[in-house]
């Protein structure tokens, strides 16, 4: 057992630092990146345990760990747009629906055609939208403005903004689906 253990222990140290690289290229976030890297690793100790051995661990671990990336961004396609306070001011979100859609820019060339592909169909996805909507999710996911600021500028109610956005998103959802299908 403790010569498993050891063999165990020398692939960990061997196939980490490749396999932290090939996760921080697709996820931008260090902690989301982080987490991946530990539930492959965990997985691979529980995996290690079975009766059955891993062939090739290496390709083992990297399969492994594109479909937690795969699955994380499933899961945060799934996660809701933004909150409205029980105050009724807009919070903020720390990462807007756009960003959360699309790969990372940093997650090599899988990434870089699937986020290419994905803004190209965003783009004619938009020009689909009524204009308010369009141009509320404009002003919000790529300007960066706040529901705040646009219910001051434009004297439309702030629960009218958060649904025209909601709206855009839906619809931008139901037509990204296929090619999200497609790449993921």
């Amino acid at each position: 057992m403790d010569e498993q253990n050891q063999h165990l222990a020398e692939i960990i140290a061997r196939e980490r630092g490749r396999l932290r690289s090939f996760i921080r290229r697709r996820v931008s976030h260090l902690g989301e990146a982080e987490d991946i890297l530990q539930d492959v690793l965990f997985e691979l100790v529980e995996a290690w345990r079975l009766p059955e051995p891993i062939e090739q661990v290496g390709a083992w671990l990297f399969r492994v760990a594109r479909n937690r990336i795969i699955d994380r961004f499933r899961k945060r396609r799934e996660e809701p747009l933004s909150a409205v306070s029980a105050n009724g001011e807009d919070e903020e979100v720390e990462h807007h629906w756009l960003e959360q859609a699309l790969p990372s820019p940093d997650g090599g060339p899988e990434a870089a055609f699937a986020r290419a592909a994905l803004l190209e169909a965003i783009a004619l996805a938009l020009r689909e939208l009524p204009a308010r909507q369009r141009e509320v999710f404009i002003a919000h996911e790529l300007e960066g403005r706040s529901f705040k600021d646009m219910a001051a500028a434009s004297g439309t109610n702030l629960n009218t903004l958060l649904g025209w956005k909601r709206q855009a998103v839906l619809h931008l959802r139901i037509r990204l689906q296929p090619l999200y299908d497609e790449l993921f």
